[in-house]
């Protein structure tokens, strides 16, 4: 009997992570961010674009008690930047990856558990113009690289964030009109399906959730939020031992603190 409770307490261990583009810190905690973060008890909180340096955040509602708080800033201010909330400190804390075009942006931070490292990852945006798109296919040969030496690792890793990139037909309302425009490209979707079939990454909310129009992005043109004309192009993407333990996902809309929508997915795992 007291195995067999053992057992069921180990089953019933849940590492709750939510990850949100807030498209500026300041501006969603104006829109009750904080508040909703501290009643979702959440072990791990990654942010993006959270568009302010450390000194800006000092104190105030940014903190969120009983959380270690990490920040990736971009050294352009008010520019991108990543941030990650932890119930438990990490042994250790790893900003950028090694490329200075895209660490300069404020673009990836990894809290390292042990057995488990967690990412807030922000991927560039091709939708100013080609200069902007060259510079996400830039970052995507790059990151492919540091993706496969990620995937090395004797380590369970979940990148969670803003990638960017709708991955098929049923992750945009208006597919049709959209394949010859940045974040539904060909060839953004097929760097996104080398990461899943090649590397060897899971696309974690896929895994539960197979329906259509679960949208995580909404344009502030028109009326797309009221419509649900929206994207999925925030991601949990995980190595297959911890996307195999996943058990609940949501996005979450009762409240929007920027135009994204937090993406929560229930782990069974303890950090």
């Amino acid at each position: 009997m007291v195995g067999g409770a053992r057992r069921r307490l180990q089953l019933s261990v849940v590492l709750k992570v939510v990850t949100l583009n807030v498209n500026g810190i300041r501006s969603a905690a104006k829109k009750g961010l904080f508040p909703w973060l501290a009643a979702q008890k959440a072990d791990l909180i990654c942010l993006q674009e959270v568009k302010a340096q450390e000194a800006d955040l000092a104190g105030g509602p940014f903190e969120l008690k009983g959380y270690s708080r990490h920040l990736h800033c971009a050294e352009k201010k008010g520019y991108a930047g990543v941030a990650l909330y932890s119930r438990r400190p990490p042994r250790s804390v790893v900003m950028g990856f090694g490329v200075k075009e895209f660490d300069a942006e404020g673009r990836f931070l990894e809290a390292n558990y042990g057995k488990l490292s967690v990412i807030s990852l922000y991927l560039p945006s091709g939708s100013a113009g080609p200069h902007r798109q060259a510079s996400k296919f830039r970052f995507l040969a790059a990151f492919l690289v540091h993706l496969k030496k990620l995937k090395a690792r004797k380590q369970e890793i979940i990148l969670c964030g803003d990638w960017n990139i709708a991955h098929q037909r049923i992750d945009l309302k208006n597919w049709r009109s959209n394949q010859k425009n940045s974040g539904f490209l060909p060839e953004e979707r097929d760097w996104l399906t080398q990461v899943f079939d090649k590397v060897g990454f899971v696309d974690v909310f896929r895994r539960l959730n197979q329906k259509p129009e679960q949208y995580t992005w909404w344009s502030n043109r028109g009326q797309a939020w009221a419509k649900n004309v929206g994207w999925r192009i925030d991601y949990h993407i995980a190595t297959p031992g911890v996307a195999a333990s996943a058990r609940r996902e949501s996005i979450y809309l009762k409240q929007r603190f920027s135009d994204h929508a937090p993406l929560i997915i229930d782990y069974s795992l303890k950090l």
